[in-house]
């Protein structure tokens, strides 16, 4: 469904709700891949050998790092996918482990071996999480490739435990870039411009990696869009998105560091079911922080935001999800509309972690 310029897309979890997860293709051209690879594992001994570029050769050194993540209950059910960062560290989506946390979280690796794991830090609104690993075993930690510089056409490699079925592969092209996306209504909704891939993702998928040819994660799978009618089973149609790695580093930088994310702040209240083209400032005496950056910009309660640094308004998610990927401190030209006139100010944004 599109709704004001962002497409309403649901989370999927294996069998109890929640969101896929993949890794994307980075660099596709000879001469713009560095000279050294990154460094990934080697394929077991007993494995017929494949080209180590081939998408076989790729899914055999990578699937080592990817991890089924689940709950330590097991008349619990759900849960999805994740990938190991470094010895004791690994990323899934928050809400794969906002669903598990209570009852206690295990993961799985490939080789069927199993750790508990607790929640390091989780940001409901990127929809990541960190998990630390009780009892890891040597893998190697994935790296991040530059989800910036990835195209419309790159082959891409989804790995994950959809419905349960741990370490499968599906195959697939980048469909789209910079597709605002939202997991619904309100402040709590999960909302990124996401990478849109065809590969194969379903529900258990989530929070896995989608990579690129190099083996290196260019996104974590978070949504989908389904065709399910009357409570009739859905899944992959297609069309899934995924949180870009620039997003990911950035995000899994500060949980590790600091067990929560912040992200830049205009300092003003939006009315997210306005049904005003643009991203209106909220009514109320309250509505925009006194003394924060839309105030000392000289934006009001009533004025609608139609443009930032020159990229159209739509709606308040949108404005919510370009906010998303600025950094506290930034200046942005902002084109906001008041009593039917266009009126432009420079914000100076602030952090959402500022008291």
């Amino acid at each position: 469904m599109a709704l004001s310029g962002m497409l309403v897309v649901a989370l999927i979890a294996g069998g109890a709700g929640g969101v896929a997860g993949t890794l994307l293709s980075g660099l596709d051209t000879a001469e713009a891949r560095p000279e050294e690879g990154p460094v990934i594992n080697e394929p077991p001994p007993e494995a017929p050998e494949r080209d180590p570029d081939s998408i076989a050769g790729v899914a055999q050194r990578v699937s080592p790092s990817v991890v089924a993540v689940q709950s330590s209950d097991p008349r619990v059910q759900g849960g999805g996918s994740g990938f190991v960062i470094d010895g004791d560290h690994v990323v899934t989506n928050d809400h794969v482990s906002s669903e598990l946390e209570e009852g206690g979280i295990v993961v799985e690796y490939s080789d069927g071996s199993r750790s508990d794991a607790s929640v390091v830090g989780s940001d409901p609104s990127s929809d990541l999480a960190v998990l630390s690993l009780k009892d890891p075993i040597e893998v190697e930690p994935l790296d991040f490739g530059d989800s910036e510089q990835v195209i419309v056409g790159d082959e891409v490699i989804a790995i994950g435990a959809p419905l349960g079925l741990n370490t499968t592969v599906t195959q697939g092209i980048i469909s789209a870039v910079n597709r605002p996306v939202t997991s619904g209504e309100g402040e709590g909704a999960s909302r990124f411009y996401a990478l849109q891939t065809d590969a194969a993702i379903n529900p258990g998928n989530s929070g896995g990696p989608l990579v690129d040819l190099r083996g290196q994660v260019i996104g974590v799978n978070s949504m989908i869009v389904t065709m399910g009618y009357m409570g009739e089973p859905s899944g992959n149609i297609g069309l899934g998105f995924a949180i870009p790695s620039s997003e990911v580093k950035r995000v899994v930088e500060r949980l590790i560091g600091h067990g929560e994310a912040d992200y830049a702040d205009i300092g003003a209240d939006i009315d997210l079911d306005s049904p005003i083209a643009g991203a209106v400032i909220a009514e109320g005496s309250d509505a925009v922080e006194e003394g924060g950056p839309a105030d000392e910009a000289g934006l009001r309660s009533g004025d609608v935001i139609v443009s930032l640094d020159g990229d159209r308004v739509d709606s308040g998610q949108e404005l919510l999800a370009m906010l998303r990927g600025l950094s506290p401190g930034a200046e942005v030209e902002v084109g906001y509309e008041r009593d039917g006139a266009g009126e432009t100010a420079v914000v100076t944004l602030g952090s959402s972690g500022e008291d």
